[in-house]
């Protein structure tokens, strides 16, 4: 049973992700899940039941993503800081695309639904607590602000590619620039 609503929030994101939040529907899922028809409005009745699994089912995802690219190893220089956040920003912009344009859209829709605000802002949480300990471990002076604009970065450079992807994509140096001006460390070195 468990597996069956994984399946169908799986197919929630996919739907949000792809076709967008007007082609939302529980029917939309149940297809792309392929389901039974009712299915998805078995687990979730209304549409904003359903939203609001997509966003819980958001911050899962981006936890195990986070610790497959990671594991329990914190990055220990400043280009593995940069290393890691390049990894994670060529994959939200490539092979976990929808997940990260469903993740936008609920960001957006937040505006106007602010009970979604809780559990993005989870996710987001957990990755400001992530990038500052990494900064902290490397000698921040401000190791919150620095980590906040990291992340931020992150975000941007995500959203710009997914917006107006400019040829290949690969923000490594961009990201090396960055973190090596936050900690004064030099720039344009590889990855460590």
């Amino acid at each position: 049973m468990a597996r069956r609503r994984e399946q169908v929030l799986d197919a929630a994101v996919e739907v949000l992700g792809t076709e967008g939040a007007r082609r939302l529907t529980h029917t939309a899922v149940d297809r792309a899940a392929r389901v039974p028809a009712g299915t998805t409005s078995n687990y979730f009745r209304t549409r904003t039941a359903l939203v609001e699994g997509i966003a819980e089912h958001l911050l899962t995802l981006e936890r195990q993503h986070w610790a497959a690219l990671l594991g329990e190893a914190a990055p220990t220089g400043p280009g593995e800081v940069a290393a890691a956040l390049a990894a994670f920003a060529r994959h939200a912009a490539g092979p976990g695309r929808s997940r990260t344009v469903a993740r936008l859209t609920l960001a957006l829709e937040s505006a106007a639904r602010p009970e979604l605000r809780t559990p993005l802002g989870r996710g987001r949480q957990a990755l400001l607590e992530r990038s500052t300990e990494w900064v902290r471990r490397l000698g921040s002076a401000t190791p919150e602000r620095h980590g906040r604009i990291l992340v931020d970065h992150l975000d941007g450079v995500v959203l710009r590619q997914l917006s107006l992807p400019d040829g290949p994509f690969d923000p490594l140096e961009e990201m090396r620039t960055l973190v090596g001006g936050l900690l004064g460390a030099p720039t344009g070195h590889p990855a460590r």
